[in-house]
């Protein structure tokens, strides 16, 4: 008999390459955000969703510097299970009449982030990711007015995006675009020759507990590039509207079911109204 929560399921298993939730991050956030064409923005929204009613074509590009473990917490004495780095692209879309945040394009550094984004909805790719650490000793920056903070994505050799933020004050928020709970697909090819999909569900899901430092506001410089592979220059910068600087704590333990199609169907059909 076999198990694990994740492959391989093994007689232990030990060798699951993700844990059972609730899953712990503690991370270091860069936000920018800015606003692209909306048209843009819908060409990613797959059906039943629909633009944010209000400021559709806001985008928030977001590093992140994380530890993260399972329940237990023995990833974190053993650094090169806990931690990692992503880059990730958020938009706002609406469903039913309420906004969601909507994680569109995402590039993590290590596989067991890659595993859990399947299983979150997450459209995750590996890719190389570097940001600015700060440190209250040597040549880091502090958390201050005038701090500067790099960030870097690259994948497929590649580079993809780079950003300079500039922390000027305080704020009351971390950015608006990455606030709401995420609606994001569930899905998974069936194994047969043209059988649709053997999953396909659109879900709800959020931190179960959140804590985090003092929110600092500022600007970025951001560049996005063209790639063969990747289409994020096309969300192009038309305006920008502000960066932030955060550190945070975040429990995930799981989402619920909005929508889901019947086996070898490739739209969702409405489930019970959960909302």
């Amino acid at each position: 008999m076999t198990t694990g929560f994740w492959y391989p399921q093994t007689a232990t298993g030990r060798s699951s390459l993700i844990p059972a939730q609730p899953w712990h991050y503690s991370g270091d956030l860069l936000t920018v955000e800015y606003r692209t064409d909306p048209a843009r923005v819908r060409e990613l929204l797959p059906e039943p969703l629909e633009l944010a009613p209000e400021d559709p074509g806001a985008v928030a590009f977001i590093w992140a510097d994380w530890q993260s473990c399972a329940a237990s917490g023995q990833e974190l004495l053993d650094p090169v299970r806990a931690q990692y780095k992503e880059a990730f692209v958020v938009v706002r879309c609406s469903y039913r009449g309420r906004t969601y945040s909507r994680c569109v394009y995402i590039w993590v550094d290590k596989d067991f982030a890659v595993a859990r984004g399947i299983h979150q909805g997450y459209p995750k790719k590996l890719g190389s990711i570097h940001q600015t650490r700060p440190h209250p000793y040597g040549p880091a920056p502090r958390i201050e007015a005038g701090a500067r903070f790099g960030a870097t994505l690259a994948a497929a050799d590649r580079r993809l995006a780079q950003a300079v933020v500039t922390l000027r004050e305080p704020a009351q928020h971390n950015g608006f675009v990455n606030g709401h709970p995420m609606a994001h697909h569930r899905r998974l090819p069936a194994i047969g020759k043209d059988g649709g999909l053997a999953l396909d569900e659109l879900i709800e899901s959020g931190a179960a507990a959140f804590e985090g430092g003092t929110p600092w506001r500022g600007e970025a410089e951001l560049e996005l590039f063209e790639a063969p592979t990747e289409e994020l220059a096309r969300l192009e910068i038309h305006e920008p509207i502000a960066a932030y600087y955060r550190q945070v704590g975040v429990v995930w333990d799981g989402g619920r079911l909005l929508e889901s199609a019947p086996y070898g169907q490739s739209a969702p059909q409405n489930a019970k109204d959960e909302s």
